[in-house]
């Protein structure tokens, strides 16, 4: 696979994404509690904790996907409080990459990655299938420009989700359980793009249940239950010594 990518970034002191006593309910069930959380220009924050604890809702927040009860989301100082074009001009900042690869199934690779930015951006046609022939190069696929998603692995497929997502030339990334609906085969060749752009200095929220991702490529790994921050530090220190039993019950669950 060629990368093509820069040394690593090392993280800076500027938040990009924000959360100040963030509340978030469906109905009666209120899935955030006040979540205080800053991920720092070219960090990488890990995210962990049981299925129902809050994380993939704690990622729909942070580009408006879900909007909050309560609290406050900034994405690089400016709130998330906005409607229409400005609310659209802020999300486009944020790139997310779900579990499902949700690839449009009529369209070839390339096409897929071309048509947010022809549409909502009015690329021109030619610079953008140039660009998203890099892209695909970069994460491993090159020569798959006109293959549809049916003719790609799931490992494939998840890759050119991620690479359409950094069409947009976004200025965070979100990944929500990205290989767990991947065969264990083709897991590695997902998190090897992940560990690339983690190197190129892109800031990264990661959802994700792989401890040996977490622990080489994380800046920092917070441990959510019950919508509430439990526990959060160097990704070796919260793995090798957590300091509350909830987060050692969950590692002994995962880590069997």
């Amino acid at each position: 696979m060629t990368s093509g990518l820069s040394a690593p970034t090392l993280v800076s002191t500027t938040p990009v994404v924000q959360l100040r006593q963030v509340h978030k309910s469906f109905g009666d069930h209120e899935v955030l509690k006040g979540v205080d959380l800053e991920v720092r220009r070219g960090e990488v924050l890990v995210i962990i904790g049981p299925s129902g604890s809050g994380k993939s809702t704690l990622l729909r927040v942070v580009n408006a996907l879900e909007p909050i009860s309560s609290g406050e989301v900034l994405l690089e100082g400016e709130s998330l409080a906005r409607k229409g074009r400005e609310l659209n001009r802020l999300r486009q900042r944020v790139g997310m990459v779900f579990q499902q690869f949700n690839l449009f199934p009529h369209l070839n690779a390339l096409d897929n990655l071309t048509m947010a930015p022809r549409r909502v951006l009015g690329a021109d046609r030619r610079q953008a299938s140039e660009k998203a022939r890099r892209l695909l190069e970069r994460v491993g696929l090159a020569g798959k420009e006109t293959s549809f998603p049916h003719q790609l692995s799931g490992g494939q497929q998840q890759r050119v989700a991620i690479a359409r997502a950094l069409m947009m030339e976004p200025h965070v990334m979100l990944f929500d359980e990205v290989t767990s609906a991947l065969d264990p085969e083709l897991v590695s060749e997902v998190l090897d793009v992940m560990r690339d752009l983690a190197r190129s200095g892109m800031t990264m929220l990661v959802v994700t249940h792989e401890m040996g991702f977490a622990r080489e490529v994380g800046d920092r790994l917070v441990f959510i239950a019950e919508g509430v921050i439990e526990e959060e530090g160097r990704p070796a220190d919260v793995l090798d010594n957590p300091q509350h039993e909830r987060t050692r019950q969950f590692l002994r669950r995962v880590l069997r």
